[in-house]
């Protein structure tokens, strides 16, 4: 089936190079029984892509079933995906067939498959080498004949360096992958979308359809599209719902666009060092410690007076009518200092160890050290609320699920 066929078929709209390079692929994969990688950012199509794949298959008369691994709680995902007999958990009061014994014989399309948790990454690798499956408690292996087409928007390589996804799996998901275009790649296909975005709304609520001038298709083109097609689907429908005239120019169209600010944009560009896998927040902490530690670096060189006299010496010069502290810092550099201009501080070892006792106690390693922050936190989080970890998690401010992975990952149970 060529492309063009392909995308009236599937109601795929677009000319874009990288979009066609996309469905070439999806198209020759489709009639073999390959497992597929789907990568893209949300909102960019990858459950569109994956119903193609079916269709286009030998197995398009079998089930399909689109399964959102990261809306599935960790501690049934295993339930859900492989099932369970009857009393294997609390809860559990009759058997249950799971998504791949259901789905025997068609596809199943695995979305945000980079949230599995590492155990469960076991049980489908298992699956994709030989077809073999244990149900939740259960010793029996079945056997699954089921097509695997998976989607992320992480960079599971990268994920798997970090040691939350496993290398082989990746390399058993990914034998074809496939990159679709975030909406910003492909600007000339983002008007082709609107265009088509309110039609289809004018026909289903019988409004006259909107156009725009020349400035507002510039706009629309330019414009970045964090949420891709979803977001520009929905920026479609507010105008046709609240603007009166048929016709939008470049301010109207502005009311309808989020402004997009970059976060931290003076900070990222300037720290140093790795911050794979840390979040934005985790960041935000990092680059504070690290300018807390500049500034006491700073106090160390210019006020340090240190007691240990092969890190330095403290001299009065009685030549001077104005007594004078000499300061030597770590580097050999010296520091002529008028009396007066100098507060007592604490002495210490090195500048690098240099750090307010009453803001942060410790070393600056342990300062640094975000993993057992988070430790710390979680542990007393537990202990406040006597180990019941929905309450911990609403202290923590985080899901009872990360709390889950938290606790497996740093083996606090």
């Amino acid at each position: 089936m060529d492309i063009q066929s392909v995308k009236q078929r599937f109601g795929i709209i677009g000319n874009s190079t990288l979009l066609n390079t996309a469905l070439q692929t999806a198209v020759k994969v489709a009639p073999t029984d390959m497992n597929v990688l789907i990568q893209g950012e949300s909102g960019v199509g990858k459950e569109g892509f994956s119903k193609i794949i079916h269709h286009l298959s030998g197995r398009r008369h079998a089930p399909f079933i689109a399964v959102n691994c990261g809306a599935i709680p960790e501690g049934t995902i295993d339930s859900e995906l492989f099932g369970h007999e009857k009393g294997a958990f609390t809860g559990a009061s009759d058997k249950r067939k799971g998504y791949f014994e259901s789905v025997n014989g068609g596809t199943i399309f695995l979305d945000e498959v980079g949230e599995l948790p590492l155990g469960t990454q076991a049980r489908l690798l298992r699956i994709l080498e030989n077809g073999e499956f244990i149900k939740v408690g259960s010793s029996q292996v079945q056997k699954t004949d089921v097509r695997v087409v998976a989607a992320t928007n992480r960079d599971l390589l990268e994920r798997a360096r970090s040691g939350k996804f496993r290398e082989d799996l990746y390399y058993r998901l990914a034998t074809v992958p496939i990159r679709i275009p975030k909406l910003s790649e492909r600007p000339e296909d983002i008007y082709l979308l609107f265009k088509k975005f309110s039609s289809d709304f004018s026909e289903t609520h019988h409004r006259e359809m909107i156009e725009l001038t020349s400035e507002a298709q510039q706009l629309l083109a330019k414009y970045s599209w964090p949420g891709n097609i979803r977001q520009l689907k929905n920026v479609t429908e507010q105008i046709n719902v609240l603007e009166t005239g048929n016709t939008i120019d470049k301010d109207a169209l502005l009311h309808y666009l989020p402004v997009i600010e970059n976060q931290l944009p003076m900070l990222l560009g300037k720290i140093e060092g790795n911050f794979d896998g840390m979040s934005e927040r985790d960041i935000f902490y990092k680059v504070l410690l690290d300018l807390k530690r500049d500034v006491n670096d700073l106090k160390s060189v210019v006020f340090g007076l240190l007691e240990n006299n092969e890190n330095g010496a403290v001299n009065i010069n009685q030549s001077q009518n104005t007594p004078t502290y000499q300061n030597y810092n770590a580097s050999g550099e010296s520091r002529i200092l008028p009396q007066g201009s100098v507060k007592p501080i604490e002495a210490i070892d090195s500048d690098e160890e240099f750090i307010e006792a009453e803001t942060f106690p410790g070393n600056i390693e342990n300062v640094l050290s975000l993993e057992a922050k988070e430790i710390e936190m979680i542990r007393l989080a537990l202990e406040k609320n006597n180990g019941k970890r929905k309450k911990a998690a609403d202290d923590l401010g985080i899901s009872e699920r990360t709390l889950y992975r938290k606790i497996k990952q740093y083996e606090l149970e």
